[in-house]
């Protein structure tokens, strides 16, 4: 009878000792990590989706590529594809018809209702600028102008607001002289606001268009 009870006491024993060993470790230190839906533990930014920036005050600005556009996207237009300002100015990134027609684009109706046309619209108006600001971007990147560090994100966001002639009339005038778009929006301020994004990889280009 005793041996009995030994048996019985060592198998209760040894399966107790099985089934702790192969029990999973807590991880309420590192509990943050496994959560699904934690608030303010999840990134949002950065996003290709531009849903993902819908009513928010103020974009996303990170230095990355995708920071500058959406900044500069919300500055024009809240970000609003369909918009047409008094002036006729048109799309996320206002732009002017004589400027669409530049880098061929001539259907504004079928511009309004394509966001992937604006987007590429934005790009190529990018390099376009870059090529007609080379010298420019050369000679002041990374320099104190006007008491503003001059990037070439800023460069090719100012030539966006009011055209390359604008700024290199700002530089030729050693950002001494206040040259404004209609709106009184300046050439300065586009230069400090969008300073300091990765532009690097946008290709000079005085000839690019919209391929459809």
């Amino acid at each position: 009878m005793i041996k009995k009870w030994h048996f019985y006491t060592s198998l209760t024993v040894i399966i107790l000792f099985l089934s702790y060993s192969f029990k999973p470790l807590r991880l309420e230190e590192n509990e943050w990590f496994l959560r699904g839906n934690v608030e303010g533990a999840k990134y949002q930014f950065p996003s290709l989706a531009q849903e993902t920036y819908s009513g928010l005050t103020i974009p996303f600005t990170g230095n990355l590529f995708i920071g500058f556009k959406e900044a500069i996207g919300f500055r024009e237009s809240e970000n609003k594809y369909k918009k047409v300002n008094s002036l006729g100015y048109l799309g996320k990134y206002q732009f002017g018809n004589e400027t669409l027609r530049s880098i061929g684009i001539h259907d504004t109706e079928k511009f309004l209702r394509s966001p992937k046309l604006q987007e590429k619209a934005f790009v190529a108006l990018l390099s376009k600028n870059k090529s007609i600001l080379k010298d420019i971007i050369e000679k002041y990147d990374g320099k104190v102008v006007g008491g503003i560090l001059i990037t070439e994100s800023g460069i090719l966001a100012a030539a966006h607001l009011g055209g390359a002639g604008s700024v290199k009339r700002y530089f030729k005038n050693n950002g001494r002289k206040y040259i404004k778009d209609a709106y009184g929006t300046s050439v300065r301020s586009y230069l400090k606001a969008f300073g300091g994004y990765d532009t690097s990889f946008i290709e000079p280009n005085v000839n690019a268009v919209v391929t459809l």
